[in-house]
């Protein structure tokens, strides 16, 4: 049965990493449904946050094989009820008249969104939030004519801080368990909540 994971992936900071490991999706004919890479708190280290949707019965061997790529650091993968996730959009709605954009102003405020930008003709709206938020927000603007729409990726921090912390003795590119640490405490297993 297939399931949404969020696969975060710690790697050194190397050219054509991205490749390497999109390649792993992609030779199993896997669609990433979302694709974040950024800094990390430590200098030197990037966090790839990946969204698919995958056969439970095949996702650990998809993670040890992304874990064999030189420069990953680790990796390990979450349901959506592990991670705390979100992403911004940005909308740029037209505004024919003062009535318009104060209507358009109002629905952005109900919905927790700001204004980014305002022109004569156009006001540019920001949203955070999970993806079924982002898209209402899109249906409530399309009556006002949206000229442009663009969300991130996801973004995501794991919720249960004990369980990150196995996966590194430290949060520095040598504090990383090895090959053989890493196996024989079994951290390649997927996260529990705890349990």
């Amino acid at each position: 049965m297939k399931r949404r994971y969020t696969i975060i992936i710690f790697t050194e900071n190397n050219f054509g990493l991205l490749n390497r490991i999109t390649i792993i999706f992609s030779r199993r004919r896997i669609n990433i449904e979302s694709l974040a890479v950024s800094e990390t708190e430590r200098k030197g280290i990037s966090r790839y946050t990946v969204v698919i949707e995958y056969e439970e019965e095949k996702i650990t061997k998809l993670i040890q094989q992304i874990r064999k790529i030189i420069g990953v650091l680790v990796v390990f993968h979450n349901e959506d009820d592990q991670v705390y996730y979100g992403q911004i959009a940005y909308y740029k709605v037209e505004t024919r008249s003062a009535q318009e954009r104060e209507k358009i102003m109002e629905i952005a405020y109900r919905h927790q969104a700001k204004v980014a930008f305002s022109a004569e003709d156009y006001i540019v709206i920001e949203k955070t939030g999970k993806e079924d938020e982002i898209h209402t927000m899109l249906h409530l603007l399309q009556p006002f004519n949206v000229w442009e729409f663009v969300k991130s990726g996801r973004i995501a921090v794991v919720k249960n801080q004990a369980d990150f912390k196995k996966y590194a003795k430290n949060l520095e590119p040598e504090g990383w368990y090895s090959d053989e640490e890493f196996y024989e405490l079994k951290l390649h297993q997927p996260f529990t909540n705890g349990n």
